[in-house]
């Protein structure tokens, strides 16, 4: 459901009670923590328990399994993710009640109305940029109120109300929320066509980063590097902002920008990591040094790095913090290793996130065969993308392509998991069939020593902890799996 964004966005303390449908997402878990934090009382409510109702409930959010509208009671102010459908009973009883009825993106505004902004948008990376640059903050004696979009391993949280005045957050664009902030500065990773359901166009998709860069107030970090963020200086350029370029282009190359440019060399990509070397302004030069293995992570750490620098942080203190990031929930995230199968689990849902995971995938599997599970995530994105996502997947040695998640689409006969399966050149495909029987398809074809990789932005999630518990009891375990397939 899409919720008009109101004229007039309160600060969140004139909100009353609050109550989040959709709470257990990363998205409204994060205004919940917040909110809560700040002293509101907030509740919520998803369709099943989670780990995260869980983890809310002990922080003080009330939370409900399951949506009725009794669980109204008390509550000034409804805010509604995107998935909720206008039938739901929460829905229908706040608007019964007249209630203040608001999207996501106006909750999250609502916090911002007594701090300085700085959010992150782009493409690819901006839930990685978001938490590199907390961590760098963090590191360099700085303490940002956050909102990320997925738990953060070295935080251990997705969101947390700092003493600062500087609020940190993920600006998404998918549904347009990023128009709505009007921060300070701002970061954009990338502009690279998705969500075409909400804006129909690659050129309307562009013109909202515009649009957004329309939005700041100060200044804008981009990555010249990529072509669809390199269009954005002009505009920001003679919209008066601040204009903050970084690039691991050669050096003997024209800078995009006559603004202070940050260039990134001496890129080293391994399985220990990545490594790079960051010169800035002036005689600014910094090692740094990722536990986080991939060149587009090299990327994220440079613009998360100009970012904090032009904030006022030593570089030095930046390169530590960014040191301590070990990735966030579902970005490459290592979930365990049985029976001599090392599993990650990935959001890649995009072919140039596709690639890039699987980049970094290769330098940990070094040797070893590297197979994916790909679960491609809507119709109309595997519609329009379906065939450069099995592109993307031909990298690996043996490709497994599940049904389509549709999230808040109808299913179309003419769209199916074929698109990317038939896509795939190279590596062996197959199909992966429903999402309840992938860990069994795969069970019968991974072998000891393989690095399992899933991706996907849907319920693919799921399939590497099943593997890991068929896999955990041995070869003989296996082996009964394999036989009752």
């Amino acid at each position: 459901m899409r919720l008009p964004v109101p004229a007039d966005i309160v600060p969140a303390d004139q909100l009353g009670h609050v109550h989040l449908i959709g709470v257990g997402g990363a998205g409204l878990s994060a205004i919940a923590r917040l909110m809560a934090q700040r002293g509101l009382t907030v509740s919520g409510s998803d369709q099943a328990d989670s780990p995260v109702l869980r983890a809310l409930a002990a922080e003080g959010v009330r939370t409900h399994v399951g949506h009725a509208a009794a669980n109204l009671a008390g509550v000034d102010t409804v805010i509604a993710s995107t998935a909720v459908r206008d039938d739901n009973p929460e829905i229908v009883e706040a608007q019964r009640l007249g209630l203040r009825l608001w999207p996501r993106s106006a909750g999250l505004a609502s916090l911002m109305t007594d701090r300085r902004t700085l959010a992150v948008a782009g493409t690819h990376g901006k839930t990685t940029t978001t938490a590199m640059l907390t961590c760098a903050l963090l590191g360099a004696g700085q303490d940002p109120t956050f909102a990320i979009g997925a738990e953060v391993a070295g935080l251990g949280t997705n969101a947390r109300a700092g003493a600062s005045d500087l609020l940190v957050v993920e600006a998404d664009e998918s549904d347009g929320a990023f128009l709505v902030y009007h921060p300070a500065g701002a970061v954009v990773t990338n502009v690279d066509a998705d969500h075409l359901d909400t804006w129909g166009t690659e050129e309307a998709y562009a013109a909202a980063f515009d649009e957004f860069i329309g939005t700041v107030g100060e200044f804008v970090v981009l990555a010249a590097d990529d072509p669809g963020a390199a269009a954005l200086i002009d505009s920001a350029t003679g919209r008066g902002l601040r204009v903050i370029t970084t690039t691991f282009a050669d050096p003997t190359a024209p800078t995009h920008s006559a603004e202070t440019t940050w260039r990134g060399s001496d890129l080293d990509v391994s399985a220990d990591g990545t490594r790079f070397t960051a010169d800035g302004p002036g005689d600014i030069r910094v090692p740094v040094r990722l536990a986080v293995v991939g060149a587009h992570y090299a990327q994220d750490a440079l613009l998360a790095l100009a970012a904090g620098h032009h904030l006022g942080a030593d570089p030095d203190a930046l390169a530590e913090g960014l040191g301590s990031y070990t990735g966030a929930q579902r970005r490459m995230q290592h979930l365990g290793e049985a029976g001599g199968v090392r599993v990650y689990d990935s959001y890649a849902h995009h072919p140039t996130e596709i690639r890039a995971d699987l980049a970094a995938a290769r330098s940990v599997a070094g040797a070893d065969r590297l197979v994916v599970a790909y679960q491609p995530h809507l119709v109309s994105r595997t519609r329009l993308f379906g065939t450069q996502m099995g592109e993307a997947l031909s990298s690996a040695d043996l490709v497994v392509v599940v049904d389509l998640y549709l999230a808040r689409e109808e299913p179309d006969p003419e769209v199916t998991a074929a698109l990317v399966l038939d896509a795939v050149v190279g590596p062996r495909a197959e199909a992966g069939g429903p999402i309840e029987s992938a860990h069994t398809t795969l069970l019968e074809l991974l072998e000891p020593g393989d690095l399992l990789l899933t991706l996907g932005a849907g319920d693919i999630t799921e399939v590497g902890p099943r593997v890991l518990a068929a896999l955990g009891g041995g070869p003989d375990r296996r082996s009964n799996e394999r036989g009752d397939g």
